[in-house]
């Protein structure tokens, strides 16, 4: 994400120095317009599912909002679940997506200016208090929204099967294990993580 972070894990680990000169630069660009409300309802969609049948269904469901590209925790209340339900969400998501707007309107989802002032550690206890949401979920918006540089998903399953590939280990690792070793590329576990994702994204290509 940074030339400081390409430095700091070519200089720390020799793995990843080949990784970043097959891959190239980290491309990762976080999207920071999206209001934490958004993207956990976003990710919520997207548990256990393909990338295009989630989006398929979350179109539907900015449909029931019209004039609004996305819509606000107040508007979810004048939807039935029934109505949520036939965009494709599961009747678990929408308790879920429920619970999300909720929160958010109590104050437990923080808002767009305040997540920006919390440690990631507050922002993954605060937001793992929402129904269906876990640990893996909050990493992600971590990642991909805020734009955090020290984030090591190790439960993601793309970053263990990356780890496994590009250090030639026999099985995936342990969540323990990942992490422990991923304190060699402190302080930006993040970028690491995308180069995992890249090696596992290119053994995928070659079979």
């Amino acid at each position: 994400m940074t030339p400081e972070a390409h430095k700091h894990l070519s200089a720390r680990d020799p793995v990843m120095r080949l990784l970043i000169k097959e891959h190239g630069l980290c491309e990762l660009v976080p999207e920071t317009r999206r209001s934490p409300f958004q993207s956990l309802v976003q990710a919520v969609a997207h548990q256990q599912l393909n990338g295009t049948a989630a989006n398929t269904i979350l179109a539907r469901f900015r449909k029931l909002f019209p004039g609004r590209k996305f819509p606000r925790p107040e508007d979810l209340t004048g939807v039935t679940d029934e109505q949520i339900r036939a965009c494709g969400f599961s009747w678990a998501k929408i308790k879920s997506i429920r619970d999300i707007a909720e929160k958010t309107l109590a104050g437990v989802v923080p808002s767009p200016r305040e997540i920006t002032k919390l440690s990631d550690d507050e922002i993954v206890l605060r937001l793992t208090q929402v129904r269906g949401v876990g640990r893996w979920t909050v990493e992600m918006l971590l990642i991909f929204q805020l734009g955090r540089h020290d984030v090591l998903p190790v439960d993601d399953f793309g970053v263990r099967t990356g780890f496994r590939h590009a250090y030639k280990k026999r099985g995936l690792p342990t969540p323990k294990e990942l992490l422990k070793f991923g304190e060699v590329w402190r302080p930006h576990r993040t970028t690491a993580s995308w180069y995992l994702w890249s090696a596992a994204d290119a053994m995928k290509k070659k079979k």
